[in-house]
């Protein structure tokens, strides 16, 4: 028997996901570009030994093609499958726009509920890595605006694996995002059968004096300013989104009403981004309870450079994080 592991890393949380999802249910079924074990397990390897253990009928490596992709995983979803597909990288997804955003979005509601469509959209995204302006977009703002959807990313491996099931088992369509740059990174395995439940948010660190939100990869970085700040004596609450929407209004709602500070922090550009939604949500409810206004932080509004340097520039950082805080703490 195989000793339990200390930690895992984030591309094992998504493969443990899968096999559990498809042991517990025949109707779970893969499709993406170069998935099966055939063409390497995908281009992460995160599907590797899963056509071996379940068949390549479950587990199906498609041509570079994501209209397709998209449409055949909606076609079984509405004969009873509850499909995984792989879109690459996310700057791809934009080729099956019409596929997410008029069909699988919209065929619930146009079926009087009828129908349903059990599919999750497995897409990768982030800076940092050089890839360039067409592949390392977060383009989670484009689909949150998309009644009918439920956008998801994790923070840590134990609540991308938890989160990637409860996607895998909504009857809803869910775009789970994954993080390039974070792909590696390790942390605590989930206890067997864990799930975290879409739509609520978790606070990763209890604090008085300033709420920092966000979801992701800069989850980590909030952390980090948040013990840096704390040997000053400053108090920072961290709270992850993990589902981006639907978003846990009330648990943000309440931490920024304890504190009466917030700041909002993404990956994505700041402009026109999640962090607006949220940020007018917060100014609307609780705007006689602020202390000082809502700030953002996000990456620059242009493409992702190519350039090293640039590309270190354009993204958001710890110290922008920091900057910011302090700025509204006054």
């Amino acid at each position: 028997m195989n000793a339990p592991l200390k930690k895992i890393t984030f591309g094992q949380a998504f493969h443990m996901a899968m096999d559990e999802a498809m042991a517990a249910d025949e109707r779970v079924i893969l499709l993406g570009e170069d998935i099966a074990d055939g063409q390497g397990g995908g281009v992460y390897k995160t599907t590797l030994g899963l056509s071996a253990k379940y068949g390549d009928a479950r587990v199906r490596s498609t041509p570079i093609a994501e209209q397709a992709i998209v449409g055949a995983a909606i076609g079984a979803a509405l004969v009873g499958y509850r499909p995984v597909a792989e879109i690459m990288l996310m700057n791809f997804i934009t080729v099956a726009m019409d596929q997410i955003v008029n069909h699988a979005a919209k065929l619930r509601f146009m079926s009087g509920g009828q129908t349903s469509v059990p599919i999750t959209i497995r897409t990768i995204s982030g800076a940092g890595r050089g890839f360039g302006g067409q592949h390392s977009d977060m383009l989670e703002a484009w689909f949150a605006h998309v009644p009918g959807l439920k956008i998801a990313t994790a923070s840590n491996p134990a609540d991308a694996k938890g989160l990637l099931l409860s996607c895998i088992e909504d009857d809803n369509p869910c775009i789970f995002i994954e993080n390039t740059p974070t792909y590696r990174t390790s942390g605590p395995p989930p206890e067997p059968g864990y799930r975290v439940p879409l739509g609520k948010a978790a606070v990763q660190r209890e604090g008085r004096d300033i709420s920092v939100i966000g979801y992701g990869r800069p989850i980590a970085d909030a952390l980090a300013v948040a013990g840096k700040l704390a040997e000053e004596g400053i108090s920072v609450e961290v709270v992850d989104l993990r589902t981006i929407a639907p978003f846990d209004a009330e648990t943000v709602l309440n931490s920024v009403a304890k504190t009466g500070r917030a700041v909002i922090v993404h990956e994505a550009v700041k402009e026109f981004g999640v962090g607006a939604e949220i940020s007018s949500r917060i100014h609307e409810e609780l705007f006689r309870d602020l202390k000082a206004p809502v700030a953002r932080v996000g990456s620059r509004y242009a493409p992702v450079p190519f350039s090293p340097v640039l590309e270190k520039d354009w993204l958001y950082s710890q110290a922008d994080i920091e900057a910011a805080i302090r700025k509204t703490l006054g």
